[in-house]
């Protein structure tokens, strides 16, 4: 899958070729703006998605809107399932000192201290015992699979809590020997990773204990059950993830209306800056005064795209259709900005030091970790980058003096190494122009990722000045434009809708303006 942290070729693992297609039929009316008038004016996709609508706001019902959430939390899990290979489900652990984690502590202690009372009691109570075993029963046959009709009648003929309150009434119960049967059909059961638990549990010799701990290792025995079962079901889910995700947004469109609002105003500023860059080109010497600009859907919409690599996650909210993959997206574009730094680092210290440091790989390689360690926890409000960039400059220093001093050549004097310092420490100051120009290099890059027709053969030129990041900017690429294309899938009939509505309303004011100017 494209998100294990693994490099693979971009759109490997996506959904079916039927899928792509349907987003490029959908975006073909867009491509440019020779088509006709009909294809901006037609309204394909239900009144609910249109961005334009003119109709006043209906009044969302409390019903409508826990439908909707319940959509959403059924999307948001099966993409979640299909495109994280290491999504599983973990027990929720309370913290050991909080208030709930001392009351849950406190009330089964108690439980389990008044079974004990109960079964030492003369002559022994075992009606709350015959319960447990009941629920053990209920568990374990959870577990079988629709075949196991043996291991099924025993089970429920072992543990059959009318035979087992008969023998309680005649003090002929065996409360031991059920524990032990339960013990070894759990062993039957368990995955692999659980038999370490399953021999503790052989090993413990009080019949109480022996209890609570049957519940703990069921309770993990049914986590592994629905890990395995999610495991069980990604392949199927990853073939109609593009479908189902699309319905379900479908159905949360239906049920508020405004759902995409943030998705709209993400495109809107696209089309506002490409319009605002057309139309300095069209003023600029030299450009011909009969053209008439025109706006690439593709390009709108893959600039809307580049947007979330420079987007503020703190602040700002997340367009409705990448909510999904926000987690994700942020944690790309936190290792993105480390990237940068480590390219900027890495093209200052060449400057400076190259003519010296040139046919020295491994010094390269030993500042490039150097860097990256340092660069640690980057994203976090509390990290002083200024203070960071200073010691990564003198750590820098004293290792190019010491690879010069063991080739017996002349170290760096003091006025260079302040410099070089100085030079570092300015990367986080405005409009830097090292951090401009990296910046720029790798928009250019993810930008030509995003335009292959068939990135699955090659990854596009690496520009200028990138090579110490290559690899890792490669596999960064790959995850990204993963995201983009599984995105572009799923949502390409809305984007569609939106950027026919945009685009015609642009093309109709740019028209006003013409017929205005030429009265």
């Amino acid at each position: 899958m494209p998100f294990n942290g693994e490099k693979q070729c971009v759109g490997e693992d996506q959904p079916s070729d039927s899928d792509s297609s349907r987003f490029s039929e959908s975006m073909a009316s867009l491509s440019d703006y020779e088509c006709s008038r009909q294809s901006f004016t037609s309204d394909s996709s239900s009144k609910s998605s249109s961005p334009a609508s003119t109709s006043p706001p209906r009044v969302v019902t409390f019903d409508e809107v826990m439908a909707a959430t319940r959509n959403l939390s059924n999307l948001t899990l099966a993409h979640e399932i299909a495109v994280n290979e290491n999504f599983q489900l973990k027990q929720d652990a309370l913290p050991e000192n909080s208030l709930a984690g001392r009351v849950k502590h406190i009330v089964h202690q108690a439980f389990w201290d008044v079974l004990e009372s109960e079964l030492c009691a003369e002559p022994p109570e075992y009606e709350h015992a015959i319960k447990l075993f009941e629920e053990i029963r209920e568990i374990l046959l959870s577990f079988l699979t629709p075949g196991g009709n043996r291991l099924r009648n025993q089970i429920c003929e072992v543990l059959d809590t009318d035979l087992i309150r008969q023998q309680a009434e005649h003090s002929a119960v065996d409360i031991q020997g059920l524990a032990n049967y339960v013990i070894s059909t759990m062993g039957k059961l368990c995955a692999p990773v659980r038999d370490d638990d399953i021999r503790e549990l052989k090993a413990t010799g009080n019949v109480v204990e022996v209890l609570r701990q049957i519940f703990h290792v069921l309770d993990l025995m049914k986590m592994d059950m629905v890990n395995f079962t999610i495991r069980s079901l990604r392949p199927h889910l990853q073939r109609q993830l593009v479908d189902y995700e699309r319905t379900k947004f479908q159905e949360i469109l239906e049920e508020t209306p405004s759902a995409l609002d943030q998705t709209t105003e993400w495109i809107k500023e696209s089309v506002n800056e490409e319009l605002l860059s057309l139309s300095e080109t069209a003023l600029s010497p030299g450009a011909e005064n009969g053209s008439k600009p025109s706006l690439s859907p593709t390009l709108v919409l893959n600039n809307s795209y580049l947007k979330l690599l420079q987007w503020d996650y703190q602040k700002k909210e997340l367009p409705e259709t990448l909510m999904t993959d926000g987690a994700r997206l942020q944690e790309l574009t936190e290792k993105l900005n480390q990237l940068k730094v480590i390219a900027c680092l890495s093209l200052i210290t060449n400057n400076m030091v190259g003519a010296i440091t040139e046919g020295l790989p491994e010094l390269a390689n030993r500042l490039k970790r150097i860097s990256a360690v340092l660069l640690e926890g980057m994203s976090k409000e509390t990290f002083n980058l200024k203070e960071v960039l200073n010691s990564i400059g003198v750590q820098t220093c004293v290792e190019v003096n010491k690879t010069l001093m063991e080739r017996g050549l002349p170290t760096l004097n003091a006025e260079v190494q302040a410099n070089l310092v100085g030079q570092f420490s300015s990367i986080e100051e405005e409009d830097n122009p090292v951090w401009s120009l990296i910046d720029k290099r790798i928009q250019l890059y993810m930008k030509s990722l995003l335009c292959l027709t068939s990135p699955q053969k090659c990854m596009p030129p690496m520009p200028g000045g990138l090579a110490v990041i290559q690899q890792e900017l490669e596999v960064l690429g790959s995850q990204y434009a993963n995201i983009v294309n599984l995105n572009k899938q799923v949502y390409g009939p809305f984007y569609a809708n939106i950027l026919r509505k945009l685009l015609f309303s642009e093309e109709a004011m740019g028209k006003a303006d013409t017929s205005s100017s030429t009265k």
